[in-house]
């Protein structure tokens, strides 16, 4: 699935929200989506269905947590939601990392690389939201 072919079917009561306007979310929703027909193949196997479970509650929680964090006032208190989806995007990419037997290479690739993407952005952020809080607290 592509990102432009999976934005046009993003319902408008998620698109309409001010949290859509962030990038990292919408990448962490697509991510979380992507998880879920990764999902799909790993549990065809015995031996990987543990590793979809897994996948598709950790790829879930990025998303998730970014909401959270996003819809708290407080630099601290969002900085620490965006700190839970930091820790997992990078387990999400470590399950992926581990889904390599079934998955194909290039589908492992995209997916670590959107992780860590994900993952990057939020180094970014997290320090700047506590910076915001501190400033607050002047």
């Amino acid at each position: 699935m592509k990102y432009s072919d999976w934005l046009a079917t993003v319902p408008s009561t998620i698109t309409t929200d001010p949290l859509w306007k962030m990038q990292l979310y919408r990448q962490a929703l697509f991510a979380g989506e992507l998880a879920w027909h990764d999902c799909d193949m790993l549990r065809k196997q015995a031996a990987s269905r543990a590793i979809a479970d897994q996948l598709i509650r950790s790829a879930g929680s990025v998303s998730a947590n970014i909401a959270e964090g996003y819809s708290r006032s407080g630099g601290k208190d969002r900085a620490r939601f965006y700190e839970f989806a930091m820790g997992s995007a990078r387990e999400t990419r470590d399950w992926y990392y581990k889904a390599k037997h079934i998955l194909s290479p290039d589908v492992i690739e995209h997916r670590m690389q959107l992780q860590s993407e994900i993952v990057r952005q939020l180094l970014n952020i997290i320090p700047k939201e506590r910076k915001r809080n501190l400033q607050n607290q002047k």
